[in-house]
């Protein structure tokens, strides 16, 4: 039988900050690592690393992110409210340790790509930066902000207008094989992680079982 630590609510509030910092944003176990790409409208690019992006809907294309509070200087905010374009950039395992360090308080002029050696590319369609070392990447234009009452940070809603996905990895059905682009997961704030699938299954119907499909 498995031990179990235990926290009440109380417990929790009554952590020191770091700590509990650390331990609610383990709790969400693995998530995605994507650095999202703005620019301002002097040209000064930014790149943030987030793991908060979510899928909201396929029709439309729909996806989402949780930006912190802007109750001191948000840069990817500003940014979206002035152009309304950002870009999604899945982190792999040849980037992952530059895509931490664009979580960094650089100074508004300083764009992220300049420390991090990262290297900005641009498209036609969105005037904001992808990353060039990312191998799954998407520029998205806002359509939706919500703020959050409970505690001040900012949804954002993002319609995806172009899709780049490095070759051989997208299958017959659609399916993107990340693993083979070496995306990497990250728990907690700061903890990066290879992955290693377990299989596919077919769609799940009552009566029958799923089965293996890969």
């Amino acid at each position: 039988m498995e031990t179990f630590q235990y926290w009440s609510a109380s417990d929790l509030d009554d952590l020191e900050q770091r700590y509990r910092v650390n331990l609610v944003n383990s709790l969400s176990g693995f998530k995605s690592a994507n650095l999202i790409g703005t620019i301002d409208p002097a040209g000064v690019t930014n790149l943030a690393i987030v793991s908060s992006v979510v899928h909201l809907g396929a029709s439309p294309p729909l996806i989402a992110f949780i930006n912190r509070p802007d109750t001191v200087e948000r840069h990817t905010l500003d940014n979206l409210a002035a152009t309304g374009w950002f870009t999604v950039n899945q982190v792999n395992v040849d980037c992952w340790q530059q895509a931490h360090q664009t979580s960094a308080r650089y100074p508004r002029a300083v764009s992220e790509f300049e420390p991090t050696g990262l290297t900005a590319e641009f498209s036609e369609t969105c005037p904001a930066p992808y990353v060039a070392e990312s191998r799954l990447r998407y520029a998205c234009q806002v359509v939706e902000e919500q703020r959050l009452a409970v505690n001040g940070t900012v949804m954002v809603i993002g319609r995806i207008a172009e899709l780049q996905i490095a070759g051989g990895a997208v299958g017959r059905d659609g399916y993107v094989d990340i693993e083979a682009l070496g995306t990497v997961a990250v728990s907690g704030l700061d903890s990066y992680h290879r992955t290693r699938r377990l299989g596919r299954l077919s769609y799940a119907k009552p009566g029958a079982p799923a089965r293996r499909i890969d």
